[in-house]
């Protein structure tokens, strides 16, 4: 049996006024997902526990079948693997994005999606102003791509717990928001170095990128520019049992971000680089697509990961969310259907998103997903169409975050 997750980040959301009180998922046209749902088995899944963050990290690492409260150890840990960045144990490790910020308030997350040359340039300009300044002498950044790196405390894991000691503000959960509310908080006591360095830096960083040759041009431009960081997702090096081990099941994982390639490394599974994945509407498609049918051939498992619709929904975007839905129904399911002969009629495949982001809110929400499983030779329920509220009538019923993977895998052994 060879096995296929089709991951719609944030593909989910809520009933819209402006289409009649249907989500984005009720109102394209996804006639290869419906097709899937009519000849597969339907439910929700909580992918989110009630006691941890909403975020992408966590959700996935349930989707993947690991319990994400022993395991979750911060999100710029995993992109931190992707990158190849080599982490001390003690170590602290955290997400680190540019941000807009105007009249003080957060404009967004991500300073207009930069480009990843762009903002190179910018972290360059930052880890020479750390240099010049002994308070910063423990923090380093570390490029990735477009506004999505990565900023490390040596011997910040030390005190505070796996996550430092700190809780930070993901920022893409506050647009608008004055962003000196939402500054890095002491959880305990040994957290308050770790809160000050960064509260800091934070105040030090706007006065490099607000006059920055870059954002004066992106100004000049008419873009956002790039005038702030924002540290956030602390977390020290996990450890994580590899999934052959757990499912003794060949993994690879196919995405355009290093978060789930991340997931994926500390996993054990092989991370198919595509050509093209940026992670955004503009993404590779048919690449990953074709990617996903060769990648079957020598794996027994593969996790497919497209970002469009997360990132049109923190846009609040509702006309580039549903677009990155009928992309992804129409280039990615379509081909996967059409060639799936070519690597034999034993592929269980499943569709589902890892939490709603709902484009009227622009942050991720906790509220069950639907999903989808059709397993070759398994008689479908009588859900026919893949939607918030059909799935709901699905012959699985409403499940909680690693017992997916047991009806996706174990019960198909």
């Amino acid at each position: 049996m060879k096995y296929l997750i089709v991951l719609g980040d944030g593909m989910a959301d809520r009933p819209i006024k402006k289409l009649d009180g249907k989500t984005p998922l009720m109102a394209v046209d996804k006639p290869n997902i419906d097709f899937l749902a009519q000849n597969g088995r339907n439910g929700m899944l909580k992918t989110i526990p009630d006691d941890m963050p909403t975020g992408s990290a966590v959700a996935n690492l349930g989707v993947m079948g690991y319990d994400s409260h022993k395991y979750f150890k911060g999100r710029g840990v995993l992109e931190a693997a992707n990158l190849g960045i080599k982490i001390n144990e003690d170590d602290l490790v955290l997400r680190c994005n540019l941000i807009t910020i105007t009249n003080k308030k957060i404009k967004n997350h991500s300073a207009s999606h930069i480009s990843t040359s762009e903002s190179k340039v910018l972290i360059e300009a930052l880890n020479e102003m750390v240099k010049s300044m002994p308070e910063f002498r423990d923090v380093k950044f570390y490029p990735g791509i477009s506004f999505k790196h990565i900023l490390i405390i040596k011997d910040g894991g030390l005190k505070g717990g796996a996550f430092g000691g700190i809780d930070c503000t993901p920022p893409h959960d506050h647009p608008g928001e004055l962003f000196a509310n939402l500054f890095v908080k002491p959880l305990s006591v040994d957290g308050q170095n770790n809160t000050e360095l960064l509260n800091s830096l934070i105040l030090q960083s706007q006065k490099v990128l607000q006059n920055h040759p870059i954002n004066k041009d992106r100004v000049n431009s008419g873009k956002d520019p790039a005038n702030l960081i924002w540290p956030w997702s602390p977390g020290t090096k996990p450890v994580m049992p590899s999934f052959k081990d757990l499912y003794n099941l060949k993994g690879a994982v196919i995405s355009g971000v290093d978060l789930i390639n991340g997931i994926g490394v500390y996993a054990g599974m092989d991370v198919v680089r595509v050509e093209g994945a940026t992670g955004l509407y503009n993404t590779n498609y048919e690449g990953k697509a074709i990617a996903a049918i060769e990648s079957l051939k020598t794996h027994d498992f593969l996790y497919l990961h497209v970002e469009a619709t997360d990132e049109a929904g923190h846009d609040g975007d509702l006309d580039l969310k549903m677009k990155c839905i009928e992309y992804l129904d129409r280039r990615i399911v379509k081909y996967i259907l059409d060639h799936k002969g070519e690597i034999g009629d034993k592929l269980t495949i499943a569709v589902l998103p890892d939490h709603p982001t709902p484009v009227e809110m622009r942050i991720h929400t906790r509220e069950p997903i639907p999903f989808i499983i059709m397993k070759p030779g398994e008689s479908p329920d009588d859900v026919q169409i893949y939607d918030e509220e059909s799935a709901k009538a699905g012959s699985y019923g409403e499940i909680e975050g690693a017992d997916f993977i047991k009806f996706f895998i174990v019960s198909s052994s």
